[in-house]
């Protein structure tokens, strides 16, 4: 009998010698041996494991406040971005509104003058006048037809401008046309008493509205199978250069 009594007296006296060793009666392992290699990768790596809300005890806490207050997610670059955005947003706005504004240049609006010029030889000058209230685009180049003519006269290609050409209110355009071979090498010569200048649309071919019927000379203009001409440019030495 005092054998089976002496093992729990043994047990106490160890648990009240570990209690005055801690000085609290209690031993707080959680508390006294953090994990710093644990700890520390948390804080430096808070997105490692694409997920936000793993993590327990003060690791997760130092992920908060990373994000919070961190180069990742400051007030200040927060603020910064919307207003970004928001000048962006505006910017863009106004660019379409611009192209809202703008309308296509053909016969309806306005004028178009084609005149042979002495240099260089066997050319002539196509001149469109903006006679509209609004801006206008001269794309591509000018489709030309003399009296009952069956073939569409190519375009020079070295001729295509950087930008669409586009004309404010009373401003002009110009598109230069080669109207026969200069030695002679240009076969189905005739003479055209009328011409029909077409105008395209936002996209290659497409109809960009009413054509216009220029006056040409009493005479009329002698063009042969070498007929070309040039985009619509700005400039009238530039359209008389090809």
């Amino acid at each position: 009998m005092r054998k089976y009594h002496a093992l729990p007296v043994a047990l106490l006296a160890a648990l009240a010698l570990t209690a005055c060793q801690d000085g609290t009666g209690t031993k707080d392992e959680g508390a006294a041996h953090p994990d710093p290699a644990s700890a520390t990768v948390t804080a430096t790596h808070p997105a490692a494991d694409g997920d936000s809300g793993k993590g327990t005890g003060g690791a997760t806490g130092t992920q908060g406040t990373t994000r919070a207050t961190g180069t990742d997610g400051t007030s200040g670059a927060t603020g910064t971005q919307p207003a970004k955005g928001d000048k962006e947003a505006k910017g863009d706005k106004a660019a379409k509104g611009t192209m809202a504004t703008r309308v296509s240049c053909n016969g309806s609006n306005t004028t178009v003058t084609a005149q042979p010029v002495r240099r260089p030889l066997n050319h002539m000058l196509l001149t469109v006048k903006n006679t509209g209230s609004k801006m206008c685009d001269l794309t591509y180049y000018p489709v030309l037809r003399f009296d009952e003519m069956q073939w569409v006269p190519r375009p020079i290609k070295d001729s295509k401008p950087q930008a669409v050409t586009t004309l404010a209110s009373g401003e002009s355009g110009y598109a230069g046309v080669s109207l026969s071979a200069a030695d002679g090498s240009g076969e189905w010569g005739t003479t055209g008493h009328k011409l029909t200048v077409g105008f395209q649309g936002r996209t290659p071919n497409s109809d960009g509205g009413p054509s216009a019927l220029p006056t040409l000379p009493a005479k009329g203009v002698y063009y042969d199978s070498t007929l070309t001409v040039t985009y619509w440019l700005r400039d009238m030495d530039d359209a008389l250069t090809y």
